[in-house]
């Protein structure tokens, strides 16, 4: 199992190495200069020469790649252009927000869909059935944003539930933490739940056609041991795939919600910087997502090993 993660693990390197690539080439080739944004408005050619050799911009791309990638890996990703602030700095007091609001988003999503999936699966063609099929469909047509706005007026400012704007770091108040990355991660979580919902349930109506499936009911066992032991852990390998595959959505909708819910995450951060066109700080940003992005596809093929013994004992044979 070991020799496998780590078989694993070094094929990650390339596909970082690529992604880093493709950032920075991409981002140089982007109109306009974030230099200018640092000068005054009546800066001379001399003023914005001086200040781009400083920075190492006049050098040749590859050079530049190299100094960043090589500053990148012992934790230097460069300083904004406009703020003269750390990017490795702006990631450590802002990636603590995005990753409380990914995380409560992935437990929301999970919490409403495996009941539901499982449910759904075990009463195909009721009206309970019916009813959480066509509100899933009309969830997955809801932008994110317009979702958030309707949060916001309905609970925040109608009920008075919940904090429409703001955060309270967890470690000041966990409470109200919580309550402030509520709503952000109930309007990331909602799209999901539709998604995981719809495939858990045609992965569970197929399990329960299976033949341990028939002889578990043959036994007598319970439904709920039927149904959460001996159908839910086969039907959840596809689960996994798409949860790892939502990390994507949700990297991008975090940019969006962010800003909508004025939260002092990397997606807001990373939504000020395109707009100054700092891209020292969007490359920063888009490579950290990059990487999270990996990471968590890679958590999830090893899932799929644990979960599933034959694909270890089919590494295993492959090696023999």
């Amino acid at each position: 199992m070991l020799e496998l993660i780590g078989r694993r693990a070094l094929g990650l390197v390339p596909v970082i190495v690529a992604a880093s690539i493709i950032t920075f080439v991409m981002l140089s080739l982007l109109p306009g200069d974030s230099v200018i944004a640092d000068l005054p408005p009546d800066f001379t050619q001399e003023q914005l020469d001086a200040r781009r050799a400083e920075l190492g911009l006049d050098d040749p791309l590859h050079i530049r790649y190299v100094d960043w990638i090589t500053g990148a890996v012992q934790g230097d990703l460069g300083r904004s252009a406009i703020t003269n602030e750390r990017v490795s700095q702006l990631i450590t007091e802002r990636f603590p927000v995005t990753l409380q609001i990914m995380l409560m988003t992935m437990v929301l999503a999970l919490l409403f869909s495996i009941p539901l999936g499982v449910f759904t699966a075990y009463r195909a063609g009721s009206y309970f059935d019916r009813a959480v099929s066509a509100i899933t469909f009309g969830l997955l047509s809801i932008p994110n944003f317009v979702l958030a706005l309707l949060l916001i007026i309905l609970v925040a400012v109608e009920l008075g539930w919940l904090p429409a704007t703001g955060w309270t770091r967890f470690t000041d108040d966990p409470v109200g933490s919580l309550r402030s990355g509520l709503l952000p991660a109930l309007t990331l979580a909602v799209a999901i739940v539709a998604v995981l919902t719809r495939l858990l349930r045609t992965d569970m109506i197929s399990t329960l056609q299976d033949d341990h499936v028939v002889l578990a009911k043959s036994k007598g066992l319970p439904t709920s041991q039927i149904l959460f032991r001996h159908a839910l852990r086969p039907s959840s390998f596809s689960l996994m795939t798409v949860l790892g595959l939502q990390m994507a959505a949700l990297l991008s909708g975090v940019v969006v919600i962010e800003e909508i819910f004025a939260l002092p995450g990397l997606g807001r951060r990373l939504f000020a910087a395109v707009n100054q066109r700092d891209f020292m700080v969007v490359q920063g940003l888009v490579l950290l997502l990059a990487v999270i992005y990996v990471l968590v596809n890679f958590i999830v093929d090893m899932l799929y090993s644990f979960l599933d013994p034959r694909i270890r004992h089919g590494y295993a044979r492959s090696n023999q």
